[in-house]
């Protein structure tokens, strides 16, 4: 049976924002103060480089629930033995991807239109990141911003779960999360916070929080 995952609060790792500390460090850390998945997004690493990287960090979650997830690289992610991918729009094609893994590893899809969101709900897809939402600097060749309309929009649309991303701060999470998104992908907010453990509470707190406040509503 395919695995279910908490996508909720999603780290995005980003070793230049790590500002010199051990990666693996930073993604423990954030485990230990709630992270629920971690993607290594690591563009500046070869080949080689980036399945080392994956081996370690899937030996450092095996005895947690969080799930390694790969950007980009389906190759990486076969050879680490991820539990899944995330994919932009262009990499490789979903379908074709589902095909080189198989049924049970994930697979993320960027979206920033409704027609990308629209596509995506027929495809193989587990997840959909939805972003930015707002400009960011960890990312140069980001699409134009969503806002919180538009990533309001993209929710009504999804039924795959919509996790948010861009600029995602302490700040902003509170209001993020009342788009109705199931989850926010972090990458700053928490790889440079100066106890990536304590940034990671502060997140899982909001998420917390709002998640109270809306079943009070409910009942």
């Amino acid at each position: 049976m395919k695995k279910i995952f908490d996508f909720s609060l999603y780290l995005v790792t980003d070793q230049p924002a790590c500002q010199g500390r051990n990666l693996l460090e930073v993604i423990r850390e954030s485990v230990r103060g709630g992270v629920s998945a971690v993607q290594l997004r690591e563009k500046q690493l070869g080949a080689r480089e980036f399945v080392d990287l994956a081996r370690r960090v899937k030996t450092l979650l095996e005895e947690t629930p969080v799930p390694l997830i790969i950007n980009d690289r389906v190759d990486v992610a076969l050879s680490a033995g991820a539990d899944g991918v995330h994919l932009g729009q262009d990499d490789l094609h979903p379908r074709d991807a589902r095909r080189l893994l198989g049924f049970d590893p994930v697979i993320g899809l960027s979206v920033n239109t409704l027609e990308q969101v629209r596509e995506g709900e027929r495809l193989e897809v587990d997840y959909f990141g939805a972003g930015p939402v707002f400009p960011t600097s960890t990312k140069k060749d980001h699409k134009s911003p969503l806002g919180l309309e538009g990533l309001a929009a993209m929710g009504k649309a999804a039924d795959k779960p919509l996790i948010a991303i861009g600029s995602v701060s302490l700040d902003t999470c509170p209001d993020i999360l009342q788009t109705g998104v199931d989850g926010v992908a972090v990458v700053s907010a928490i790889c440079s916070a100066f106890s990536p453990e304590q940034a990671a509470r502060r997140f899982r707190t909001c998420l917390s929080a709002f998640r109270a406040e809306k079943d009070s509503h409910i009942t």
